[in-house]
């Protein structure tokens, strides 16, 4: 093994942000939303909607594919 660290050895998660897309969020155990709510995370990588315009907010759900852009 090499000397570098891998993902799951941080403290902290890793974050992935795609142009006209979404954020991908790897290592989270929760997601607090703006309003306060916190969403537990259950899966190992999750995408956050940044459109706002996801039918599963804090969840993108592929809405921004469909969006125009301006």
């Amino acid at each position: 093994m090499s000397g570098g660290k891998r993902a799951d050895d941080f403290d902290h998660p890793d974050v992935v942000i795609y142009p006209d897309g979404p954020m991908l969020v790897r290592g989270a155990t929760s997601i607090r939303d703006e309003d306060g709510t916190v969403h537990p995370v259950v899966r190992p990588v999750v995408a956050l909607c940044r459109c706002d315009k996801s039918s599963r907010l804090p969840w993108c759900d592929g809405t921004h594919k469909v969006i125009p852009r301006q």
